[in-house]
């Protein structure tokens, strides 16, 4: 049977980042297929109890960016837990990699793991059109042809489909990988999914 793990993504989520290219390598160990799904973590929250991060209590806040600096030193990955652009709209660069959907997986794995560095490693802002397109460009792809195509009704369509299918799956936050119907949520639960894989 064929090993297939919906990806369910936000863009500008800071686990996202710390996940992704641990996630991408499990994966391909597993010789498992991805299906990146994008989520409006804005239409999740309400139906599933989350909150945005504006709204969390204090004490929740601090213990966030004590989690992420915690993760960032853990996995050697580089971090401003709190960066420069952000918090910051992320449906550009969802749009994006939507669009470049069509070209294969493997393009829009590319620009999650981009867009996420952009972020948390180098305080660029995927809110900017010209920041979203060069950065496209970095990974060798036609930024300026994807932003364009990402403009597209279908687009828009794809990234509610997604959002409403998570819904129903019981997804409420980002990442979620979902593996033969079982939910794993969040870049700390990928030891889980490597034990599942690999049955």
């Amino acid at each position: 049977m064929s090993k297939v793990v919906d990806y369910y993504i936000a863009a500008v989520s800071p686990y996202v980042y710390l996940g992704h290219d641990r996630f991408v390598a499990l994966a391909a160990k597993h010789g498992a297929t991805i299906a990146v799904k994008p989520i409006n973590l804005g239409e999740i929250f309400p139906v599933s109890g989350g909150l945005p991060l504006a709204k969390r209590a204090p004490q929740r806040q601090a213990y966030r960016l004590l989690e992420l600096r915690r993760w960032s030193q853990f996995l050697g990955k580089p971090m401003h837990v709190e960066p420069k652009y952000f918090p910051v709209s992320g449906d550009l660069a969802t749009n994006v990699i939507l669009a470049a959907l069509d070209d294969g997986a493997a393009s829009a794995l590319a620009l999650v793991g981009a867009y996420g560095r952009a972020v948390w490693e180098q305080q660029r802002n995927i809110a900017d059109p010209a920041v979203v397109e060069a950065i496209a460009g970095e990974c060798g792809l036609p930024g300026a042809a994807l932003v364009t195509r990402g403009q597209a009704p279908q687009i828009a369509a794809r990234y509610a489909a997604f959002t409403q299918e998570a819904i129903g799956r019981g997804v409420f936050g980002a990442p979620t990988y979902v593996y033969r119907d079982e939910l794993f949520w969040g870049q700390d639960r990928l030891d889980f999914l490597d034990r599942a894989l690999a049955q």
